[in-house]
């Protein structure tokens, strides 16, 4: 990844160049640079679901009070966990599976 000298915005590459698509500073690539960069291309971004059948409860996570939205369900306590799934500025998700019917859910700070 390239960044522009003008502006400091992301760079692309078109051809032999580096392009800022903010500003249109050109710079030349630099094939030796370039290798000892780190990409993306080839990595797998998604895998898939992960398989928590044979994983015992009590290994899953914490417990907390809270009330299951399951209308069908009195349940009153979840595990959970908290991720950050948004930028870093903002606060994390809660992600929070009811320990009688297993529902799931989860909660963002607005």
């Amino acid at each position: 990844m390239q960044f522009c000298d003008e502006c400091g915005s992301m760079m692309h590459t078109d051809g032999d160049a580096w392009v800022c698509r903010s500003c249109g500073h050109e710079e030349l690539r630099d094939s030796a640079a370039e290798a000892a960069m780190t990409t993306t291309e080839g990595q797998d971004h998604d895998g898939g679901p992960v398989d928590m059948s044979e994983v015992d409860d009590t290994e899953i996570g914490p417990t907390t009070k809270a009330r299951c939205p399951n209308p069908d369900c009195d349940g009153e306590r979840a595990r959970y966990e908290m991720k950050q799934i948004r930028a870093a500025d903002e606060s994390e998700t809660r992600f929070f599976t009811c320990v009688e019917c297993g529902k799931k859910w989860r909660e963002d700070d607005n």
